[in-house]
Order: structure tokens, then C-alpha cells, then sequence
């Protein structure tokens, strides 16, 4: 089965020649990403990965760019945080559609991690309360990626916490 899902770093200070990164990266098993340089001192990598499981693809492509970038830091893995529009294109439906229903069944729809002007949910969270209606088609191999990447990014928050 193919897992798409993406892997956010933030680079140490060693790091200079960007071009050299990315053939080190494609050198040691990270050719199937696209990877985005955008953001000064981090980096991303966008992967459509073929594997058993969603935890294998991910916890593959973490050795191999560990291989590479030992001291980059590891701060988000995605699919995990989402809006209801990320939800609403997952699923085939309209934002508006998507908070309709979160409105008309707010006892049930899981709770928001972050609220405000925007608000975002654990995708993984939003998925298991959509299978439990049964009724909307939800993409192969998404949920399972969004529960590996939320088990790592809640991993990694609590060892952020653990070394302040």
C-alpha cells in the first residue's frame, strides 16, 4: 500500500549547502520525497511511500534522513494537525458541509486541539469519529498514517516537556 505523509525538521547550524543535503538525502533511500527548503533552518519531506504499514513507511524515512541529518530535530509529522477544510477535500465534501456537521453533533465531534481563529484537530481523532458514522468514504492508508503521526508528534511533545 502507498502512505502519503510528511516529516518536518529543524536543521542544526552545520548544515550550509542545501544542494549536497538533497543528494545525501536521495542517497540514502529518500528519493521518493519531495523535499522543500522554503523556510530558512528546516525542511520537509513530503513522501508517497510504498509499504506493509503506515508505521514502516514513516519509521523508514526517519532512519534514513536520521542518516543523514543526525542532529535535526524532529518537530511534526503530518497527516496529524488539521482544519475542517483539510478534513472536508479528505472526505469529498464542502467546509461548509464539514462544519454542519461538526455543529449539528458537537457532544459527539472530537474536541479541537487548538481553538481560536483558527481552530485544528488530530486528524487521526476526526477520522475514527467520521468511520463511526459509517457513512463517508475515507481514503486508504490515511487513518493509518494519521494515528502513527499522531503517536510521534505526542511522543515528541512529551519529550520536549520532559528536557525544560
Amino acid at each position: 500500500m502507498e502512505y502519503t505523509f510528511t516529516l518536518k525538521y529543524q536543521l542544526s547550524e552545520t548544515v550550509s549547502d542545501t544542494d549536497e543535503l538533497v543528494e545525501k538525502l536521495a542517497q540514502a533511500g529518500c528519493d521518493d520525497a519531495l523535499i522543500g527548503l522554503g523556510i530558512p533552518g528546516r525542511i520537509a519531506l513530503e513522501f508517497i511511500r510504498e509499504s506493509d504499514s503506515a508505521q514502516l513507511a514513516i519509521y523508514s524515512a526517519m532512519q534514513q534522513i536520521s542518516a543523514v541529518l543526525a542532529d535535526a530535530v524532529l518537530f511534526e509529522v503530518s497527516p496529524d494537525y488539521v482544519g475542517l477544510t483539510d478534513v472536508a477535500d479528505l472526505i469529498g465534501v464542502s467546509r461548509q458541509n464539514m462544519r454542519k456537521l461538526m455543529l449539528a453533533h458537537h457532544l459527539t465531534f472530537p474536541a479541537p486541539v487548538h481553538e481560536g481563529s483558527t481552530a485544528f484537530w488530530h486528524l487521526a481523532d476526526v477520522l475514527s469519529w467520521l468511520e463511526g458514522r459509517g457513512s463517508y468514504r475515507l481514503p486508504a492508508g490515511v487513518q493509518e498514517a494519521a494515528l502513527v503521526a499522531l503517536s510521534i508528534n505526542l511522543l515528541n511533545q512529551k519529550r520536549r516537556y520532559r528536557q525544560e
